[in-house]
């Protein structure tokens, strides 16, 4: 075998499967200069950032940190995404960054991103954690097997991060000679007869075609309009009945052999040491018994953390002292002196004031919140548990059409159900993304709400709390269920490594929550915004008594509730803890009685989301699919509070 050097690139993409520490990686490279977009026509985040050369400053490098992949024939969008990058990406270097205790699946990888030719090195993270379970790698052999730099990294503890600065100006172009089955390999030699000329070798072009990749072809016609399609299509079908097995899998199946034979002259595996507590305590979290207890202890600390400290302290000081003693009264006497019109009076402090209400709410009350709750994210993210816990609840997410990845966003919904929304795009394909969208703007409470409704209705009764839990909680079963039937598309397989618990360091979590709370402040809080002005339209033009007026007879006709609850609802849509608020005020004067106030508070949990939610709703899946969403919320949610207000008459189970 032999290696070509390359120049140093003046593009680098970083390659690897999902939880491998890629991220991580490229946090550390490129430090703040970095940008968050979506792929176009995809939902799919890139982030992209620079660094400066290693070799002696020759200018800068743009670096992407693309997507995980299990596999470059894509299977999602997010691989589809990486593979694409790499397709339309001259003149760029690859560091593939894999996990050194699952180095066969790098391998896999590896072979593939040979195969395309291009420059590239390979960074073996979390050595350590190898080192422990008594893998060992002999890196200077890989490195020669594979032609190519490979480099041991932890990078938590930002070791290797000075070996991978070096390597950009050491990637080699990796050159095999392993050979598929003859007939595979004649067809890849018929095929490049026909391909255009790209930066990426034809042999991978050829190899991506026959496993089955149409979307690849598509860009073939687009650089190459006299392709010959019928011939091609006909060498892939006699190909094809070579074969009992699909081509794709009959190669993958050559692929792993290879790779099994790499893999057998670099690493050795000692006797593992009887499992310490840290082992002992990760699997009894997975446990589908003990695991349960396990959570519960942590719902409630995350309940005292996010709920009491965020939302009780964080949330009082921020709206009650800075925003209610200083910057909004700073605010209202800036723009009456500056422009002493009331209309712009009213528009920007006003009742339904952009900045004294759009912005008080989304930075004083929701921004607090998220805070704390992305700080316990990243406890529970950096020590290793979220893996578990999706490992724990895929069964149950199974059943609804998920899999266990959606107890992410689920969880993250129960502190904001806006920026949930945002991060459902860590599921795989549209059907999953579009369920688990409809079930957090179903039946999520964000912690504003949850708050209000735990802290009131709990007082008042500890059974109505429960009626609405349970209600709640079989209504997002029933919903699930229904849409993994009813949509179209299928639901992706389960694939998640399972890292040992670790201690999270400070560094990294500080680092980790000041870009979420970056995130959140760019992404929802100009939605806020603009969702209280529309707000303040309707309320300028009298439409909001309107609407009122029109939800009536389904308020006092359906639930049996008094008309007044209709403002309750129509709040609800601006900000829903003020909703669920305005029901606990009427219940408190006597104009409601304990039945009525449950089936209010079960109905304004499945009410339609927050109007900042329904943004984020159209800015993910378009307007159609978002008004046939909230239109299917407020019609089965009406239906679910008629229903249980029958039930709650005729069974005494509130007395």
């Amino acid at each position: 075998m032999t290696s070509g050097q390359s120049k140093e690139p003046k593009k680098v993409i970083l390659v690897g499967s999902p939880n491998v520490g890629k991220s991580v990686i490229f946090g550390l490279l490129t430090g703040r200069y970095v940008t968050v977009s979506n792929y176009p026509g995809t939902t799919v985040e890139v982030s992209e950032g620079i660094i400066q050369s290693s070799s002696g400053g020759r200018g800068n490098i743009r670096v992407i940190d693309s997507p995980g992949v299990n596999s470059l024939i894509p299977k999602s969008e997010d691989e589809q995404v990486t593979r694409n990058i790499l397709l339309r990406s001259e003149d760029a270097g690859v560091l593939q960054v894999a996990d050194a205790k699952n180095l066969k699946r790098a391998l896999l990888i590896n072979s593939q991103l040979s195969d395309m030719g291009l420059p590239m090195a390979l960074v073996l993270n979390m050595y350590d954690e190898a080192e422990e379970r008594g893998i060992r790698i002999d890196k200077d052999r890989l490195s020669k097997l594979l032609g190519i730099c490979v480099i041991p990294t932890v990078a938590t503890e930002r070791r290797g991060l000075k070996e991978i600065r070096k390597s950009l100006a050491d990637f080699r172009k990796a050159e095999r000679h392993f050979n598929f089955a003859p007939s595979i390999e004649k067809a890849v030699e018929e095929l490049s007869s026909l391909l255009p000329e790209i930066h990426l070798s034809k042999r991978f072009l050829s190899l991506t075609l026959l496993a089955g990749d149409k979307h690849l072809l598509k860009f073939l016609e687009e650089i190459k309009p006299d392709l010959a399609i019928q011939r091609v299509h006909q060498i892939l079908e006699e190909t094809q009945k070579v074969f009992k097995d699909p081509l794709g899998y009959v190669i993958q199946r050559q692929r792993q052999a290879f790779v099994d034979g790499i893999f057998s002259q670099c690493v050795s595996i000692k006797e593992r040491r009887a499992s310490g507590w840290r082992e002992k305590a990760g699997n009894l979290s997975m446990h589908p018994v003990y695991g349960v207890p396990i959570l519960l202890v942590l719902l409630y600390i995350m309940y005292i953390f996010v709920g009491k400290l965020g939302a009780g302290y964080g949330v009082n000081f921020l709206e009650s002292v800075v925003f209610g003693k200083y910057a909004t009264p700073f605010m209202t006497r800036v723009i009456d002196l500056v422009i002493p019109i009331p209309l712009v009076h009213d528009l920007l402090v006003g009742e339904y004031g952009v900045l004294s209400v759009g912005l008080t709410y989304s930075v004083a009350i929701v921004m607090p919140v998220v805070s704390f709750f992305f700080i316990f994210f990243g406890v529970l993210e950096d020590s290793g548990y979220l893996p578990r816990l999706t490992v724990m609840s895929n069964k149950i997410f199974k059943k609804i059409g998920l899999n266990g990845r959606a107890v992410l966003p689920m969880v993250l919904g129960l502190g904001c159900a806006t920026m949930a929304t945002l991060t459902t795009r860590i599921l795989e394909t549209k059907k999953e993304r579009i369920i688990a969208t409809l079930l957090l703007a179903l039946g999520v409470p964000c912690s504003a709400q949850l708050g209000v409704i735990m802290g009131l209705l709990g007082g008042l009764s500890l059974k109505a709390l429960m009626v609405v839990a349970v209600t709640v909680l079989m209504q997002l079963m029933i919903v699930g269920y229904l849409a993994a039937k009813v949509l179209p598309g299928n639901t992706s397989d389960f694939l998640i490594e399972i890292p040992p618990l670790r201690v999270p360091q400070i560094s990294n979590l500080v680092i980790k929550t000041y870009h979420r709370v970056k995130w959140f402040l760019k992404e929802a809080v100009p939605l806020f915004m603009i969702g209280t002005f529309i707000l303040f339209l309707l309320h300028r033009m009298g439409l909001i008594r309107g609407i009122e007026r029109v939800i009536e007879p389904i308020v006092v006709g359906l639930l049996n509730l008094p008309a007044k609850s209709a403002e309750a609802f129509i709040l609800g849509f601006l900000r829903r803890d003020y909703g669920a608020a305005g029901l606990f005020r009427m219940a408190q004067g006597g104009e409601m009685d304990l039945i009525q106030l449950t089936v209010g508070v079960t109905v304004m949990v499945l009410f339609v989301p927050c109007l900042a939610n329904y943004l984020v709703m159209i800015k993910e899946h378009g307007k159609t699919k978002a008004f046939y969403m909230v239109t299917f919320i407020f019609v089965y949610a009406v239906l679910v509070g008629f229903v249980l207000n029958l039930l709650l008459r005729h069974f005494p189970v509130l007395s």
